[in-house]
């Protein structure tokens, strides 16, 4: 009973640690969004626990995955979670009810598991080896530049007055009325910056070139 209980613990402490990393060191600098951290360490240190009391596996793993889909539809049908943070939830509830089974299962294997899921976790949050393109919707309104052959006077315009390296444009509603058009813009995404300094920088880019 004791040896029983020691390993829950432990099991419990390590579960929580990797969950941790993940959360605090892998998404947090990126977003700093107070409301998914308290979502995804919950939801991750619940699961455990109530997949910690159940004996059997099968059971276990099949009451891990339904109270997944349970919480889904009573929390986010009515509140719209995005994919990223979609994918964080469902993969720290997945470690919950893998780390609930180390008491049956060969420590070793869980443990490479979790060490390979933080490893690409962080990876992929840095962005090594992939070059993202990023985009945004802007009012625009020289018309008069959106014809194919002034394409080049119009991204030389776009980059002086919004201070983006613009690479190509979509043109989507025309107004002639109003001479306005909707252009959707697209450029490589700079590395990624805190919550913080992200908000700022998008400031002061409204400020300065009234980007809607």
């Amino acid at each position: 009973m004791t040896t029983d209980l020691t390993q829950f613990l432990l099991g419990a402490g390590f579960n929580l640690l990797v969950t941790l990393l993940i959360v605090r060191g892998v998404y947090y600098p990126v977003t700093q969004d107070k409301n998914f951290v308290f979502t995804f360490i919950g939801f991750n240190m619940i699961i455990y626990f109530v997949l910690g009391f159940l004996t059997s596996v099968e059971v276990g793993v099949g009451v891990g995955f339904g109270l997944f889909a349970i919480f889904s539809l009573l929390r986010y049908r009515t509140d719209e979670i995005p994919i990223r943070e979609m994918t964080y939830l469902f993969i720290l509830i997945a470690l919950g009810v893998m780390n609930s089974l180390m008491h049956s299962g060969s420590l070793l294997q869980i443990g490479i598991a979790n060490a390979v899921i933080l490893v690409i976790l962080f990876v992929l949050e840095k962005g090594w080896g992939f070059q993202f393109e990023a985009n945004k919707r802007v009012a625009y309104d020289k018309i008069e530049l959106i014809g194919p052959a002034r394409s080049e006077e119009l991204l030389a315009d776009l980059r002086e007055r919004t201070g983006i390296a613009v690479k190509r444009v979509e043109i989507g509603r025309i107004d002639l009325l109003h001479d306005m058009a909707d252009l959707k813009i697209f450029y490589d995404e700079m590395p990624r910056l805190s919550a913080k300094r992200q908000s700022t920088t998008t400031r002061v880019l409204r400020d300065q070139h009234q980007l809607p």
